[in-house]
């Protein structure tokens, strides 16, 4: 996508609650994607994206036991441009911080979960892709399953990172899946431009719904505006809705 998408309030959640095409995509069970003996590698381009787009995700793999790689590919210090408030600096601290009471409030045994921060610019992923395939090829192991956001989302970082991900996957031997997060925002309720043909949801019980909202609010940063500026929040009321589905959806 060339122009920026990610405008205004987007597609309300209650249009994908009558979305046709949404409701008609096929379940997935978490261990059928991440099989016995295979490790989870979550690739998230911002802190809050591993949450956002598979809060669930990670509570069904924690369940079936599986080891769990996440990528934090960039520390999310670009958030908010100009404030004097959240500068790049109290950023770099706080989102990384933010991301990690939101993996304990999913209730991850720490066990489980080894952590890597890769230290690439935010919004300058794009610039940095080949670098970023080559810092993903030294973690990934040819029986992994990686888990990316999608690289037609809509915004750079998070294209960037899909096709990174995809390319070293592939180079790996592993397996990789994409994860819409900002597509919600900008596709509407039956678009043709969602691959449907290769989505897949992964049903969450009420408790993993009520987990990944309560992690969900450990993002501050994002949640409220501006107190230098009085800019909006990054991630609106409606936003955090639209992701918190009963299910939450794959592209296989």
């Amino acid at each position: 996508m060339n122009a920026n998408p990610i405008q205004g309030q987007g597609t309300s959640p209650q249009a994908w609650k009558a979305s046709q095409r949404l409701a008609q995509v096929a379940d997935v069970d978490c261990t059928q994607l991440v099989p016995e003996g295979s490790r989870a590698v979550i690739i998230a381009p911002h802190p809050d994206d591993e949450v956002l787009g598979s809060g669930g995700l990670l509570q069904l793999l924690a369940r079936a036991q599986r080891q769990i790689l996440l990528i934090s590919v960039t520390d999310g210090a670009a958030s908010h441009p100009g404030s004097g408030y959240w500068t790049p600096q109290r950023l770099s601290i706080v989102r990384p911080q933010e991301s990690a009471d939101a993996l304990k409030r999913l209730g991850l045994p720490p066990s489980q979960v080894q952590w890597v921060h890769g230290g690439f610019p935010d919004t300058g992923v794009a610039a940095a892709e080949v670098a970023l395939r080559e810092f993903l090829k030294t973690y990934l192991q040819p029986s992994d399953v990686v888990f990316a956001t999608w690289r037609e989302d809509g915004h750079a970082d998070h294209e960037a990172v899909g096709r990174a991900a995809l390319s070293a996957a592939l180079e790996c031997g592993a397996r990789a899946h994409e994860i819409p997060i900002w597509a919600w925002h900008w596709a509407s309720p039956e678009d043709p431009r969602i691959p449907w043909e290769r989505a897949r949801k992964l049903q969450l019980d009420k408790w993993m719904q009520a987990r990944k909202r309560h992690a969900i609010q450990a993002f501050a940063s994002q949640l409220y505006e501006d107190p230098d500026t009085g800019h909006e929040p990054v991630l609106s009321s409606t936003a955090v809705e639209r992701l918190q589905q009963p299910f939450e959806v794959v592209f296989l």
